[in-house]
């Protein structure tokens, strides 16, 4: 038997339309709604430490900032907010200079960390921040975490304006 174009074309046609319909699956394609929404600080783990504490003052140290996803898959955009406190002060650590902007996408229980550098300043000293406390938010987000700080007192790079001598660099993914 042979097929009439018009009845080719039908098929073709209605197998066409069957393909197209939405059957509620994924189809294998991503849905632009279903894009991960940015992490929140209510939705994520933060770990401050351990340290490469700096011993002495002059000396640099390095706290890693872990960073676990709780919830649903999200994205981190840019960089963390970081403030040092100490008592009524408080100073915002800088973005490190040479550091690129990173956009991550962070799956259920997927970590990520920052690494704050600083220059431990001299204990009371007139150029030091006798810092107690770490205050970290999450880029994009108001809302924030606070934890001790146990590595000293930090130098101040300007004591004019109270700026810390210590930089805030990068997202590194450190697992799923």
């Amino acid at each position: 038997m042979r097929a009439t174009p018009l009845a080719v074309t039908a098929l073709a046609a209605a197998l066409l339309l069957t393909a197209c319909s939405d059957d509620g699956g994924d189809g294998g394609e991503s849905d632009p709604s279903q894009a991960a929404s940015a992490c929140t600080i209510d939705d994520v783990g933060i770990q401050v430490g351990p340290a490469n504490a700096a011993p002495a003052a002059g000396d640099t140290g390095n706290v890693p900032v872990t960073i676990t996803n709780r919830g649903a898959e999200c994205v981190l955009d840019g960089f963390p907010a970081i403030d040092l406190s100490a008592g009524g002060t408080s100073s915002t650590v800088p973005v490190d200079k040479a550091a690129k902007a990173t956009k991550q996408t962070l799956a259920k229980d997927g970590t990520t960390s920052v690494t704050i550098t600083y220059v431990r300043g001299e204990k009371g000293g007139e150029s030091s921040l006798a810092v107690k406390t770490l205050k970290v938010s999450l880029p994009g987000g108001a809302d924030t975490q606070e934890f001790p700080w146990a590595y000293g007192d930090v130098a101040l790079k300007d004591t004019a304006s109270g700026a810390p001598d210590a930089s805030v660099g990068p997202f590194e993914q450190t697992g799923d």
